[in-house]
C-alpha cells in the first residue's frame, strides 16, 4: 500500500491552525484513500520574536500589531470564533494569553516521541484557544502533556534543558525552504503544497491529486 504523506506546520496559538486542522480532518473523512493517509505535524512560530516568559492577553497583543482599536481587534476576533465554530471548535479568546511557545513545541516533539504528537498538538490547540490556559507555564505544560499519555518526569527533565530544541528549529528550517512564510502548511507526498485554512473541498481536491500523482520520491 502506498502512504501518502501529509506535513503539517502549525503554532499552538494559531486560530487558524485549528480551523485548518478540522478542515484537514473533514476532507480525510471523505478520503476514499483516508486509510493510507499519514499525517506529520511540525512546529512553526507565528511570532519568534515574542520574548521568553512574557505573558499578555491575546487583544493587547493584536492591537499591538494592527495598530488597530480595541473595537476593531474585537470584531476581527469574532469572525475568525464564528469561523471556528462552524468546524465545530468553540474559541474563548476574550481569555487567550500570548506567548513565547518555543517550550510548547518542545514538548510536542517529545509527544511525538511516545507516539503522541498529534493528540499533544490538538490539546495544546484546545487549551489556548478554548480555555486560556497559559502554553508556557510549566506546570501547565506537564498537566497536558500528562493529560495526553506524556510521563511527567520526561516532561520536567525535557522544560529543565534545551531537549528537543534543535528538532523544533529543524522544523523551522524546513518549512523556509518550501517557502512557508505563515500557517497553516500543508506539504501533501512533499510536493503538493495548500497554503492557509482552506475549504474542506480544497484539501479533499489536493488529497485527490497526490493520491493519483504521487511524488517520485514516494513510490
Amino acid at each position: 500500500m502506498t502512504t501518502l504523506r501529509i506535513d503539517v506546520w502549525s503554532d499552538v496559538v494559531c486560530p487558524w491552525c485549528y480551523i485548518g486542522k478540522r478542515r484537514l480532518e473533514s476532507a480525510l473523512g471523505r478520503f476514499e484513500h483516508a486509510d493510507e493517509v499519514e499525517v506529520h505535524w511540525h512546529s512553526f512560530q507565528l511570532d519568534p520574536a515574542h520574548p521568553k516568559g512574557l505573558q499578555r492577553p491575546v487583544f493587547e497583543t493584536l492591537a499591538e500589531k494592527t495598530g488597530a482599536p480595541p473595537a476593531q481587534v474585537r470584531a476581527m476576533t469574532r469572525q475568525v470564533t464564528e469561523l471556528a465554530a462552524a468546524e465545530g471548535l468553540r474559541y474563548d479568546l476574550e481569555r487567550a494569553v500570548s506567548v513565547n511557545t518555543i517550550d510548547a513545541h518542545r514538548l510536542s516533539h517529545l509527544a511525538a516521541a511516545h507516539g503522541l504528537g498529534a493528540e499533544m498538538h490538538e490539546r495544546l490547540l484546545h487549551a489556548h484557544l478554548g480555555e486560556g490556559e497559559v502554553v508556557d507555564d510549566h506546570d501547565t505544560l506537564v498537566r497536558l502533556g500528562a493529560e495526553v499519555g506524556v510521563p511527567e518526569g520526561e516532561i520536567r527533565r525535557m522544560l529543565a534543558g534545551d531537549a528537543y530544541a534543535d528538532a523544533v528549529e529543524a522544523d523551522f528550517r524546513e518549512a523556509r525552504r518550501y517557502g512557508a512564510t505563515g500557517v497553516p502548511f500543508f506539504v501533501l507526498n512533499r510536493a503538493y503544497g495548500v497554503s492557509g485554512a482552506q475549504p474542506a473541498d480544497t484539501f479533499l481536491s489536493a488529497l485527490r491529486t497526490a493520491h493519483a500523482d504521487p511524488a517520485p520520491g514516494n513510490r
